[in-house]
Order: C-alpha cells, then sequence, then structure tokens
C-alpha cells in the first residue's frame, strides 16, 4: 500500500502531549498490522538537542546509531517497541545545514535559495524520506512547538505543500487545549477557535481535533467545536486527564480515532483491535502492590524529564 503521511500540530500551549497522542494513535494503528513510524520535527535552530540544557529541554535520548534526539523519541519506542535513528528526528539546524551545505557545493546552480522553495523542499525530503526508504504503511510525524510561533512557518507551509501534493495520503491531526474556568464553573473552546485559525491561515484544515482537557466534555461541546473549526463532528475527539499516558491508547481507541483516520486515508476499517498485551500490562501495573526503593543520583532529580529512560525502564520492569 502506498505511504501515508499523518501529521500532529499543537495549538494553544505547548506540553499538551503530542508525542504521546502521536505514540497512541502509532500503537492503534500498529494493532491492526499497519507498519508504523514516528518523527519529530523540532523547530529550534540546534543541530540537536545534545548541547541543550536539561532544564530547558529535558532528557537527550540516545538512539541506536548514537544520534542525541528529542526525549519524544523514547515515547515513540516503548509505544510501539520499533527502534528510532537520526532519521527520526529533525531541526531547523539540521536542514539549514543542509541547505548551506548543497548551495556550497554548487547544488542550486546558482540560484537565489530562499525559505520557499528550498527549505521547504528539504523539509519535505525529510519528511518522506523514512517512507521510501523503509516503506512504512504510515509515518507519523509530530511538528514541535505550537501554531502561531515563528520558527514553526517553514515546517507547516511544507505540510501545507505535502496536503496538496499526496491527497488522500495526507491528514493533519491537531492537538489543542480546552481550560476548565473554576469561577465560572465551565470550559471555554475559544483558544481552541483561534487555535484552528491560526493554522487555517497559513493554509491549513485540520482533518481531526482532539482537545485536551481536565474534564470530560459534553457531546453539546464537541459539536460546537466541530461547527465552529470546520471539521465534520464525527472527527473531534477529547484526551481526558489518565492516571498513567499508557491509557491514552485505550482512551483514544474508545473514540474511534484510528477508524477515523483509516476513513480519512481510504481504507476500510476492519474489526477493533484487542491490544490484549497492552491491557495485561496496565491490569499488572494497577494490581501491583509490594513497595520497592530505588535511590536516583543525579544533577537533575527534581526535573520530572531529566531522566524520563531511567524512571520509565524502572517502571516498566517493576511491572
Amino acid at each position: 500500500m502506498e505511504t501515508k503521511y499523518i501529521f500532529v500540530t499543537g495549538g494553544v500551549v505547548s506540553s499538551l502531549g503530542k508525542g504521546i497522542v502521536a505514540a497512541s494513535l502509532g500503537k492503534l494503528l500498529q494493532a491492526r498490522g499497519y507498519s508504523v513510524t514516528i518523527q519529530k520535527f523540532d523547530p529550534y535552530i540546534n543541530i540537536d538537542p545534545g548541547t541543550l540544557n536539561p532544564y530547558e529541554h529535558g532528557e537527550c535520548y540516545v538512539t541506536d546509531d548514537g544520534h542525541e534526539a528529542d526525549l519524544d523519541l523514547g515515547h515513540y519506542e516503548r509505544f510501539l517497541n520499533v527502534a528510532t535513528s537520526r532519521a527520526n528526528n529533525i531541526t531547523t539546524g539540521r536542514i539549514y545545514q543542509n541547505v548551506i551545505r548543497k548551495e556550497r557545493k554548487g547544488d542550486y546552480l546558482g540560484k537565489t535559495v530562499q525559505v520557499i522553495p528550498h527549505i521547504t523542499d528539504e523539509i519535505k525530503r525529510n519528511v518522506k524520506l523514512l517512507g521510501l526508504k523503509k516503506r512504512y504503511d504510515f509515518v507519523i510525524t509530530e511538528i514541535g512547538g505550537t501554531v502561531g510561533d515563528i520558527e514553526s512557518l517553514p515546517f507547516l507551509e511544507s505540510v501545507r505543500q505535502l496536503k496538496w501534493e499526496l491527497g488522500q495520503s495526507c491528514l493533519c491531526l491537531h492537538l489543542t487545549y480546552v481550560p476548565y474556568i473554576a469561577a465560572a464553573g465551565e470550559v471555554k473552546t475559544k483558544p481552541t477557535q483561534h487555535s484552528v485559525k491560526q493554522l487555517q491561515e497559513v493554509g491549513i484544515q485540520p482533518d481531526i481535533l482532539v482537545l485536551r482537557t481536565e474534564h470530560s466534555l459534553g457531546s453539546d461541546i464537541l459539536r460546537k467545536v466541530a461547527l465552529f473549526c470546520n471539521v465534520s463532528p464525527e472527527s473531534v475527539v477529547q484526551s481526558v486527564d489518565v492516571p498513567t499516558i499508557y491509557q491514552v491508547p485505550l482512551a483514544l481507541q474508545a473514540q474511534h480515532l484510528d477508524e477515523i483516520v483509516l476513513k480519512k486515508c481510504g481504507i476500510t476499517p476492519e474489526g477493533t483491535p484487542e491490544l490484549k498485551p497492552w491491557k495485561h500490562f496496565l491490569a499488572l501495573r494497577e494490581e501491583a502492590t509490594e513497595e520497592v526503593r530505588i535511590a536516583l543520583v543525579g544533577k537533575y532529580v527534581e526535573l520530572q524529564d531529566a531522566y524520563k529512560s531511567i524512571d520509565e525502564a524502572l517502571l516498566q520492569a517493576a511491572t
């Protein structure tokens, strides 16, 4: 089958969990028998996060080929059990470095090198690299940062072009935040509306909306978001806070996110994966009673994300 490309963008605020949603969707598609990989495109100018302070960026995840990558690649590997590499994490710095190297070699034959088409072409080349090389059924690409950030614009323009070029083989999932205002006792959809409008301003109409929220949203709220954001009602799902990130795939499956994606890609969904090993892992985790004390000595122990892989390795080993 022709490789399908799914882009995951985020709006309103950062740290909503684009990586967890991308990994969860990947898990659901993988459970249906499709080969899946996930890549992260970060809009910062560092070549890689290897030189970034953990206070700025959390842990630096090292891939099989020794590449220093974003910590989201750890989530991708833990959810899919598929090894990642240098090709799974691209930064603005890498993109510009590649383009400047080509310009110095004369590859552009004396043309004026510009953001469009040269930077966007390099981004698109990297987006499609894994799909072309290893023939994955689905390549999920997480665009780092928040819609509206100036540094994200070349990546979003590349997404716009790819949606136009690939048609039904490409779709955009947009993750936004629906805050709960305690004083008013209600949730507010206006930030989501503004976020989608910002995405539309750069030429991208999201195909699916995932609403991050602390409180479960009623069907009236979901319909309102669909109406004002120009998205079909069945394509608006919610991601309510859960005790562990490993419950997110089940929460999204209950809302048929994987079926929605397949239908939009022109594929007829067959059955519903049982995810037995995944549920067994969760059951073991929830039923555990014995407590083990493990000391972790490190410079950044007060940071939640500084030693993410060690935390997760201990959690899974204990489970």
